[in-house]
């Protein structure tokens, strides 16, 4: 965790100083994105949802909110993007403390929320710069076509690798590219065996709470960068270790010391009050072994895994890996209808629980430790009938 915060901050380091030393920024989201192919061009990526939540972890987000709604945005739009909006109105101060750089490329590489979209036609009205949208074709039986890798890849050959040239004044170079998917299928596999450790009991890892600091790195700006590599080897060894010794998952309060409770978690966390949620739940000794949040970037538990010997397919396969699972009503509406599904299919009772990404207004932290406490005695009941 301290690692991974390490490298974050150096990240909005780099982006504070670009404009010094030369470098460009693409704007772009998580979902989709095509972190290797703007490395290979040695851009340095900047992303909206990472600034919202980072925000949201800093207590800053509420102020930045109240700057959007007062320049017109409903109290209904997500408050990620309102986050993100408040914040540049504000002087585009990242939650670092330093200031962002405006972008040479405003890069949209996922189109299966209406969210992106709208958020990226905000960013598209307030900078001055090119704008390169990747069309992401909806997959209606599941299933990865050829003409749908064809149809991204011929995108990417001439829409989104010009503009990367045009504002680097850099050659496309397949082999940088190579190398830095490499990289990547190095620090997934590495990803891949933490996530998967959680089968043990105990647990040595939180797949929800832990889970976003492990995936950071690899959802933002490090995937196809030798920190990365050396990110996910770290953490593969220590979770090794204390797999050995039997241990559970370690959280800012402490270390779980007796499991109880083992959960899946569907939906993003709260970030403004991160630490007090994740703490309702190690108290009880409830540990999440699997969650959706943490395959939103990329479901490489599922075998995906850049391959360099296919550099732009592999790019065009990435951008269909993605479990949309974001704030919007598109995404969250359809939550209870999952939970009620689940709890008939495998006789395992589920709980609900509302809160928001990064609008404080939103968490009440006194309902949710009951609704919390109430569910985990409810397990318990259970439990004792068995």
């Amino acid at each position: 965790m301290l690692l991974q915060k390490e490298m974050i901050a150096g990240h909005y380091r780099a982006l504070a100083n670009a404009a010094e030393e030369g470098r460009k920024v693409v704007y772009t989201f998580v979902p989709g994105n095509l972190t290797e192919l703007m490395r290979s061009f040695d851009v340095l990526p900047l992303l909206p949802e990472i600034n919202a939540l980072q925000s949201g972890m800093r207590k800053l987000s509420g102020g930045y909110i109240s700057e959007a709604e007062k320049q017109g945005h409903s109290e209904d739009v997500c408050t990620y993007v309102k986050c993100d909006i408040g914040m540049l109105k504000k002087g585009n101060v990242g939650p670092t403390g330093e200031k962002l750089p405006e972008p040479d490329l405003l890069l949209l590489s996922y189109t299966g929320c209406f969210t992106f979209m709208k958020w990226f036609e905000l960013l598209r009205q307030e900078y001055d710069c090119p704008v390169a949208m990747l069309h992401v074709p909806y997959q209606a039986d599941g299933l990865i076509h050829d003409h749908h890798r064809d149809y991204i890849v011929e995108q990417l050959e001439t829409e989104v690798i010009p503009k990367l040239e045009q504002v680097t004044g850099r050659r496309f170079d397949e082999d940088r590219l190579r190398e830095r998917l490499a990289l990547s299928v190095q620090a997934e596999d590495d990803l891949v065996w933490v996530l998967e450790s959680a089968k043990n009991v105990p647990s040595p890892i939180d797949a929800y709470f832990g889970g976003v600091y492990y995936i950071g790195p690899m959802f933002t700006a490090f995937r196809g960068t030798q920190e990365g590599v050396d990110y996910y080897r770290t953490l593969r060894a220590e979770i090794e270790e204390r797999l050995a010794q039997g241990r559970g998952p370690i959280t800012p309060h402490g270390e779980v010391e007796r499991e109880r409770y083992r959960l899946v978690m569907e939906g993003p966390p709260n970030w403004t009050s991160f630490r007090d949620f994740w703490q309702m739940f190690s108290d009880e000794g409830a540990v999440v072994v699997a969650s959706s949040y943490t395959k939103v970037g990329g479901l490489y538990d599922r075998g995906f895994r850049h391959d360099p010997g296919r550099p732009l397919a592999t790019l065009a396969e990435y951008c269909f890996m993605i479990n949309s699972v974001k704030s919007c009503n598109s995404f969250s509406v359809g939550q209870l209808l999952m939970l009620r599904q689940l709890e008939e299919r495998t006789g395992v009772p589920g709980g609900f629980i509302e809160s928001d990404l990064v609008d404080p207004r939103y968490f009440s932290a006194a309902n949710i430790k009951n609704r919390i406490e109430s569910y985990l005695q409810m397990l318990e009941q259970k439990r004792g009938a068995a």
